[in-house]
């Protein structure tokens, strides 16, 4: 099942209008997943990457009208919800390993629903993507597995044996740096940081340990 066994006991606003959830993940080892929702101007609400909550929590928010995957490893409770809000399902073109058919696909260059805009950023997979939003005045990217971040200290790449490019995880960290005017970073496993998260990921990249060499020419 694409689920974790454990249900998520509060929903906390980080900024007006985005709300973040975790749980205690046992399909990776117990370490920690995280999840976001975002409420759009008209009051629609955005789920990315969702993870088991009481849905009367979601309620709260107002109407879920979308679910939006960051990648293929990201269903978690997506089918769940879906049948349960009647909220269509979107996932990145290629996506593997689904285990039911999305609504939608989506491509870098789309517009998504609230306003999201889908950033191609390969490495821990193929098909794997930061979602970019402007929440005037603050920039904020959801980065997907892309790092981790403990309640304290510097993101971390993820160990190269999990993922499919090492290299080009950090290329696309760095791409998300020449392109992006980044405030607010949203982890898909990790403690959310609310200030000045381009600086947070400038030295993610120059503490990394296990970068791999870029191959010869």
């Amino acid at each position: 099942m694409s689920e974790p066994k454990g249900k998520a006991k509060r929903l906390v606003e980080l900024v007006p209008g985005i709300h973040h959830w975790t749980v205690t993940d046992n399909r990776i080892g117990g370490t920690r997943s995280d999840a976001y929702a975002v409420v759009d101007v008209d009051g629609a609400v955005i789920l990315i990457d969702p993870l088991p909550i009481d849905e009367a929590k979601l309620r709260e928010l107002g109407d879920v009208t979308a679910i939006i995957l960051t990648a293929g490893n990201h269903q978690r409770s997506a089918w769940r919800f879906r049948k349960a809000f009647g909220a269509p399902v979107w996932a990145p073109e290629n996506a593997y390993g689904l285990e039911d058919k999305p609504d939608f696909i989506y491509v870098a260059g789309d517009t998504l629903p609230g306003g999201l805009l889908p950033f191609h950023t390969p490495g821990p997979a193929v098909a794997m993507f930061t979602l970019w939003m402007q929440r005037h005045p603050r920039g904020v990217a959801f980065v997907s597995d892309l790092l981790t971040h403990d309640s304290q200290g510097t993101p971390e790449f993820v160990p190269s044996e999990y993922q499919d490019e090492p290299l080009r995880t950090r290329q696309s960290v760095q791409r998300i740096l020449d392109h992006l005017a980044v405030d607010i970073l949203c982890f898909a496993h990790g403690e959310p940081i609310l200030k000045d998260g381009a600086s947070a990921l400038r030295r993610a990249l120059q503490e990394d340990m296990d970068a791999p060499a870029a191959p010869s020419p």
